[in-house]
């Protein structure tokens, strides 16, 4: 249980610094106060969890020679995919998380999340190990 907080928490203040970092990424919440926007990227990173253990196991088994071909870098590819995912199911919630576009938009908030996340998985310890 500690390891799945975890996890959701690094993804949301990837997304947090993403939607900084990347023109065309935004998250809206029904309030304004921080408590609320706190809560509203916790509940982003949540789902963009749920989905990256569900569904993305599934897309890089039948994506995996284009991560050959690409050396690996097909991943951008794949969490901006993830990215987009999440923007749509998060359409059914009164949260909002919207991405501009999959070409830059995403494939550059992708790069950022990846990064963010990685960065803060060396640092924060998840429990697993």
């Amino acid at each position: 249980m500690k390891a799945f907080l975890v996890k959701v928490l690094v993804n949301a203040v990837a997304i947090w610094v993403a939607t900084l970092v990347v023109q065309g990424m935004t998250v809206r919440g029904p309030g304004s106060d921080v408590g609320s926007r706190i809560l509203t990227y916790v509940v982003i990173g949540a789902i963009f969890g749920i989905i990256n253990a569900i569904i993305k196991p599934i897309v890089k088994l039948l994506t995996l020679p284009f991560y050959v071909i690409t050396l690996g870098l097909f991943t951008f590819v794949v969490n901006a995919f993830m990215l987009q995912l999440t923007s749509w199911v998060s359409e059914a919630t009164p949260l909002t998380f919207h991405i501009q576009d999959f070409v830059w938009t995403a494939i550059l908030g992708a790069v950022v999340v990846t990064f963010v996340s990685m960065v803060l998985n060396l640092i924060i310890p998840d429990g697993k190990d």
